[in-house]
């Protein structure tokens, strides 16, 4: 007895899906369904039992979800379909096992058809249907498994990092959320490190295409001899090291979206291959002479001034009216500079739970000079600052001076602007006030002759007649513009 209780516990420790099944066991024959539920709690599954159609349908309406229902065929009013059917409806994901007699099978294969998993036949022996449910289970686990990185993916990817409450960052996202429901073209522009990938792939990832592959492709990175057989690949025997038949890039985008990533970089052989694409949807591998048709998007990105291309001669006219259908431009950082806070606060967040770190803030003076800088990098170096200075604090306040900022610039960017400007405002009033003094004196002492005052000076007398004015001077003696004789 002591070594069968072991060998349930075994089981039970090498199988999470045994052990965390939830099993609905539906069965109108007392003796069979207290058979079945002492089998499955002895396999370590969690049991729970319907002594008819009628039950079991209370039990799935109130109920959470089964991973598993084990039901008898064959029951009065409510019989096993009418359980699969409520079961389906209410919970996709949950497997149903049916439980039938030899003259029933028909019924039971279309259940299959109708969405159940298998059916055993009576009699039988517990193994036989412990197997059955075990594969079962493996299935709706697996399935579960697939569905949770789906949802992860697409939550990762919804508008990841793309951050903001400034009206450009909330019109970009107004145009995302628009244009994912569409299948037009769509060209990214803005600065180096603006987040344009983030932008393709929340359109990818929030469109009908999602579950199709998002295939990345960077253009600048490739030698424009290669750029034709890397993405619309070639045939053995195109050219010197052809060896063999290659698959581009865009037929491994089937189905899904391409990021034609700085597609100013282009070669014009290949553009005018993407001109074809973008107006056929075909393809010729290079050396080929079949066209292949692909169904995928295209969306397209570039730091550079394509329109000032197209002048030039290095971009076609007729690409760029076919890339431009939709434009979203990202500002670069230093327009949206509301913006900051929220994303130092969000990449924090990001690096502390990466780099496994305390808790950390960054300190008044830090959060001004991160506001105050001008971010020639953008987005990419504000990321990269804060990681930095995160990796390297030892303090749980992160101070100004330890920003890996351009040190001359810190103080400077650490101040607050409001002080600053009252500092400011004191200077030139002090500097005013002087000069008012000055010239007080000087019309004192020298009886209000403008032309000599002007002369110890150093300044015309039409000058120091507007300063005068400007401020308003009232001297004890009477103003003249005479010259001693």
């Amino acid at each position: 007895m002591k070594n069968w209780r072991f060998r349930i516990i075994f089981l039970q420790g090498d199988s999470e899906i045994m052990e965390n099944g939830k099993i609905l066991v539906v069965e109108d024959q007392d003796a069979m369904r207290e058979s079945l539920m002492i089998a499955f709690r002895d396999e370590g599954y969690q049991v729970d039992v319907a002594v008819s159609g009628e039950e079991a349908l209370q039990k799935l309406g109130s109920h959470d979800g089964y991973d598993l229902i084990v039901t008898d065929l064959k029951m009065k009013k409510i019989d096993g379909l009418e359980v699969l059917r409520l079961a389906k409806s209410l919970h996709p994901s949950t497997e149903v096992v049916l439980i039938t007699a030899y003259g029933t099978i028909s019924t039971a294969v279309q259940a299959i058809r109708d969405g159940a998993y298998d059916y055993v036949t009576k009699p039988f022996r517990h193994q036989e249907i412990l197997k059955v449910a075990k594969k079962a289970l493996e299935k709706k686990s697996l399935k579960d498994r697939v569905r949770y990185l789906e949802g992860e993916i697409r939550d990762k990817y919804k508008f990841e990092g793309i951050v903001g409450n400034s009206n450009a960052m909330l019109e970009v996202l107004k145009i995302i959320s628009q244009v994912c429901r569409t299948e037009s073209t769509v060209l990214v522009t803005g600065e180096s490190g603006t987040g344009k990938e983030l932008v393709a792939r929340a359109v990818h990832y929030n469109s009908l295409r999602r579950e199709g592959p998002f295939i990345v492709i960077n253009c600048g990175a490739l030698p424009e001899n290669l750029q034709e057989s890397e993405l619309f690949g070639h045939m053995k025997g195109a050219f010197t090291g052809a060896i063999k038949d290659k698959v581009g890039l865009f037929l491994q985008a089937q189905r899904g979206t391409i990021l034609l990533d700085e597609i100013g970089e282009t070669s014009p052989s290949t553009q005018v291959k993407l001109l074809r694409f973008l107006q056929d949807g075909e393809i010729r591998p290079v050396g080929g002479n079949k066209a292949i048709y692909v169904d995928a998007r295209i969306i397209a990105s570039t730091n550079e001034n394509l329109e000032k291309a197209v002048e030039s001669g290095k971009f076609r006219k007729d690409l760029f009216y076919r890339i431009n259908v939709i434009r979203i431009h990202l500002p670069p950082l230093k327009d949206r500079r509301e913006d900051i806070p929220l994303l130092v606060d969000y990449f924090l967040e990001k690096i502390l739970e990466k780099l496994k770190k305390g808790k950390r803030v960054f300190s008044e003076e830090s959060m001004r000079s991160f506001i105050n800088y001008d971010w020639p990098g953008n987005i990419r170096e504000l990321q990269n600052i804060i990681e930095r200075a995160v990796t390297l604090s030892k303090n749980e306040i992160i101070n100004a001076e330890e920003l890996p900022l351009p040190i001359e610039e810190v103080a400077a960017l650490a101040r607050n602007p409001i002080e600053e400007k009252k500092r400011k405002s004191f200077i030139v009033t002090t500097l005013a006030e002087q000069e008012k003094n000055a010239i007080v004196e000087a019309l004192n002492k020298y009886g209000g002759n403008q032309t000599k005052v002007a002369q110890m000076l150093g300044i015309s007398t039409t000058t120091l007649w507007r300063k005068i004015k400007k401020y308003r001077i009232r001297p004890q003696h009477e103003i003249s513009d005479k010259t001693d004789r």
